[in-house]
Order: C-alpha cells, then structure tokens, then sequence
C-alpha cells in the first residue's frame, strides 16, 4: 500500500521532552522532575464552577471566539494586572491552550518562505508550528553569559529580508529568563526598524520572583500592533487539563486566527470557560500562594545545584533552572540517560530545546519539597562517580 503520509511531517521530530520520558516510564521507582506541571490541585473554587456549569447544563457549543463573559474577564484581568486593555469583542481569543494560540497565530501570519526568529533555548513547539505554517525557522542562540537573555546584537546577525516575525518567549522557558521592562525596549526598537511582528508567549507572566513586576512587551510604544501575546490558565492557575488558553492582538490578525480555530476547533470546551472566569475573578490568594512555594523551592533547587558544583544561572521566572553539566564531558542526552539509570532520576536534555541548550539540562521545582531534597540528594551521588 503506498504511503499517505506527508513527508514534511515524517521530517519532524517528536519532542525530545516526550521521547525521554517515555524511557521514564517504562521504569519503577523514578523521581521525575522533567514535565512541566504544576503539582498543585487547581483552586477548588475553580473547580466547583466547573461542576456547577454541567449541573446547570451548561454543555453547548459557545461563540467561535469563546464566552463573553470570560472574553470580558480577561480584559480586566489583563488591564489590571498588566496595563492592557483589548477589545474583548474583536481582540481577544480563547483557544485550546496557549499552545493553539501559537499554531493558528503562526498560520495566520506567515506565507511560504517567511523566517521566524525564535530564541533558544526555548518552548519545543516553536520550531515545528512555524514548518507546519510554511514558515522558516531561524534559532537566536541566548548565552549562559547574558543570563539566558535576548540581547540586539544577536538579532541582528540573524535577521534577513525574509525575516518576519520574532518568538518572544518571556519569563522562559527551560531557562526561568525575563527581561526587565529597559531590556524589552532595545529589543522594541528593533522590532520596529526591522518592521518585525511579535508573537510574546507570556504563559508564565504570574510566575516572577524579581522585584519587577512582569511587563509585557505589548505596552512598550509603537508595539501593541505589532504583537500578538498569548497566555493562558495551565500555569498560573494549575489548570493544564483544562485545555484553556487565549491570545490578545491586533483585531485584523484575530479576525483570521478565529476563521482557523473555527474550521479546526469549533470553540474551546464549554466548562473550562465557564471555570475560568472564576479563576480570573477570585484566585489572586490562591495564585500568590503558589508563587511563594515554587519560590521557596526555586531557592532550595539552586542553592542544592550551586552546592553541588553545578554552574547554574538565576531564573527569575516559570518554575525551572537550567544547570550547566558542560564541566562533566557529557552530552546532555548522555548525562540525563546515565543519572537515570544510575539514579532513577529524571530531568530533560538541555538539547531538547535547541542546539543552544546542549550542556545544559532542565530540571523543573513543580514538585514538593521531600521530592526535590531526594532528588539533589541522588544526583549528588550521581556526579560523586564522574569525578
């Protein structure tokens, strides 16, 4: 029988996150600090509005862009939290998950042959959406040395004529990188001159432990047209089978991004909607309490690595750090597949997120506190053999 299969999607891996894990999984006895999941139940008030939406029978279709009334709420969310304010009538989209939000956006905005600047190490479902949307990726490799920050200089040698669009992944992820509000405006003025558009991922705005609050590089002047920010509820409201995302941008892309998630979705599930908006009205305790516990472990995850040897940068943002094993004489596939046998721990080759995350690995603090002390305990022992 001939092969159906398009070859373009043959061409692309699977994510190097999923693929390790699956040697995980089929292991007993593993401390697991590699999926990047809150561990914490979602907020239960959140979860009885959900319940309450099905006993209400609240089980139909919504709007293409999703309810109004969670479109609304995303508006004042957004405006108070973070100086945004979108039309929630034309500007604003629930997807499934911020990960949609990327796939559509990509698809709406690229032609065949555009170029995508996409830091690294970054999010793995940057580079493929960009080849399934026609779209060329071109890596921005960010350096241990600037703090895993973008910095102009290294824009600049990678921007061409084709160039068209610019990821901006901040707080990141595997790195816990952010920019400060100064940062964002050198990378803004680029944007500008280059006459670039911004796709700014801001899953993790909630997930900072800087002084600075999170800004958006949407409010910085002359960029609100030119991005499109996408966030979502998995993270900050430990909401990530709840499949719930949005995007906010220019009404002329969200036009067309809502004919995509129309065809392809229909609509983002009902209950979920319905417990969002609860989540965006009364989870401000509940969002700060889990803040001050991943910071908490942040602290214990970098001190323990730190004492250990390890060259490990300060992340600022999300919920993980980015040790360096370089001094090891191993690849970052051969240091994980080594620590887990040896060990039975698991944490996810820096490689995974780009060429420019080899020698480093990702370890995520979305975990208790006994689980993260075990596992410093067992990857100490583990380094103890390479010396």
């Amino acid at each position: 029988m001939r092969d159906f299969v398009n070859p373009m999607i043959k061409s692309i891996p699977p994510s190097g996150i999923r693929r390790f894990f699956d040697i995980a999984a089929e292991m007993e006895d593993v401390i697991s600090l590699g999926v990047g999941e809150p561990d914490f139940d979602t907020p239960w008030n959140v979860r009885e509005e959900g319940i309450y939406s099905l006993e209400r029978g609240k089980t139909t279709y919504t709007a293409n862009a999703g309810l109004k009334q969670l479109r609304d709420e995303i508006q004042h969310y957004t405006t108070r939290k973070y100086g945004m304010d979108y039309d929630p009538a034309h500007e604003i989209l629930i997807t499934v998950g911020g990960s949609e939000a990327i796939d559509i956006g990509l698809r709406a905005i690229l032609e065949p042959g555009d170029e995508v600047l996409i830091p690294e190490p970054s999010f793995v479902s940057y580079k493929p959406c960009t080849i399934l949307a026609g779209g060329v990726p071109v890596p921005v490799a960010m350096k241990e040395e600037n703090e895993f920050k973008l910095m102009r200089e290294d824009l600049e040698a990678a921007v061409t004529p084709r160039s068209k669009v610019l990821i901006f992944p901040f707080p990141n992820n595997p790195t816990g990188s952010i920019m400060t509000k100064d940062e964002m405006g050198d990378i803004a003025r680029f944007v500008v001159e280059h006459d670039l558009f911004v796709m700014s991922d801001e899953i993790y705005a909630e997930l900072t432990y800087s002084e600075d609050p999170h800004v958006s590089i949407a409010t910085l002047e002359g960029m609100r047209e030119r991005t499109l920010v996408i966030n979502g509820f998995s993270k900050a409201f430990s909401m990530t089978g709840w499949r719930l995302g949005y995007a906010m941008g220019p009404e002329s892309l969200l036009k067309e991004m809502t004919k995509i998630h129309q065809f392809a979705i229909m609509c983002a599930p009902t209950t979920s909607q319905y417990a969002a908006i609860e989540a965006m009205r009364n989870c401000d305790v509940a969002v700060e309490e889990m803040r001050r516990e991943y910071n908490r472990r942040r602290r214990l995850v970098v001190n323990g690595f730190r004492s250990l040897g390890f060259d490990c940068s300060e992340p600022y943002g999300a919920f993980y750090v980015f040790p360096s094993i370089k001094k090891f004489g191993m690849t970052s596939e051969e240091f994980c597949k080594a620590l887990l046998e040896a060990q039975r721990v698991a944490v996810v080759p820096g490689s995974a997120f780009g060429d420019s995350g080899e020698g480093f690995i990702r370890v995520s603090y979305a975990y208790s506190q006994e689980d993260l002390k075990k596992a410093i305990a067992k990857i100490g022992a583990f380094v103890d053999t390479l010396k």
